[in-house]
């Protein structure tokens, strides 16, 4: 009797042991991989990587797939939704989308005055200006020392941004990135816009970061302020964009969201 109880026992501790072993075992095939997301801090001045690690790394950047913002307007708010690695772009109102889809930029509109733009030009153009300075770290890309910009009794430290030959729809566009030294956070941005000429342009745009968000570590904009900026000199504020409900992931979003969506007229032909 007493070799029966063993033989039971024994047999009844094997059996957890084979089931731990079979739940672990699937735990760990059900654990997805971790993809490796290598830091490029290295690869830019060392200016510009301490302007990224103020805004939360280039690394933390590089971590995230989508980015989801809106843009504050009386008529109804403007959603943009962009893949973060392939710049696939999705744009949505209450009167119109448009996006890009790696190929084509589409517009769709039932009133043909909701949207009067050009898709190709604005698909990612508002978001280049919400995801600075991140979007500096493209591939492509060259940096050059700049004089100074000083506004009022305050000078912030400049970097000209250039891009190669044949980099994205505007290779010969200029950005002009203005830090404060001391907390080494971007507080103006310099820009050219040659996408419609093809041609250098000594016209520069300038924009203000008044102030910021942090969205899941990565400190974006809340405010963008446009100021008359002429001969060097910054003058005053002659528009504004506020975003809200600010979304950065590192879920892949689905490249569906990124095509043209079909219309009921479409659909009945």
């Amino acid at each position: 009797m007493k070799n029966l109880i063993t033989f039971f026992a024994c047999t009844l501790l094997i059996s957890c042991n084979q089931k731990a072993t079979s739940e672990k075992e699937n735990q760990l095939q059900e654990e997805p991989e971790q993809e490796v997301i290598p830091d490029r801090s290295e690869n830019f001045p060392d200016d510009i990587t301490a302007v990224f690690k103020a805004h939360g790394g280039i690394q933390a950047f590089d971590q995230m797939n989508s980015l989801v913002f809106e843009i504050v307007k009386p008529e109804g708010n403007e959603k943009h939704t962009t893949d973060l690695k392939t710049r696939h772009a999705r744009i949505e109102t209450d009167k119109f989308s448009l996006g890009f889809d790696g190929k084509e930029a589409w517009l769709v509109q039932e009133d043909s005055t909701a949207f009067k733009g050009n898709p190709r030009f604005y698909h990612n153009l508002m978001f280049y200006f919400y995801a600075m300075p991140f979007v500096l770290g493209d591939d492509g890309i060259s940096y050059e020392k700049v004089s100074d910009l000083k506004v009022e009794d305050k000078s912030y430290v400049g970097y000209k941004i250039s891009y190669s030959d044949g980099v994205g729809d505007s290779p010969k566009d200029n950005y002009f990135l203005y830090y404060d030294e001391a907390t080494h956070q971007m507080k103006f941005l310099g820009y050219t816009v040659t996408f419609f000429s093809k041609e250098a342009s000594e016209k520069i745009k300038l924009i203000e970061y008044a102030d910021w968000n942090n969205v899941n570590g990565l400190l974006l904009p809340k405010t963008l302020k446009w100021r008359a900026y002429k001969e060097g000199v910054v003058g005053e504020v002659k528009s504004e964009r506020n975003f809200v409900n600010a979304i950065a992931n590192k879920e892949k979003p689905s490249s569906s969201l990124f095509e043209k969506p079909v219309i009921e007229k479409e659909k009945t032909l």
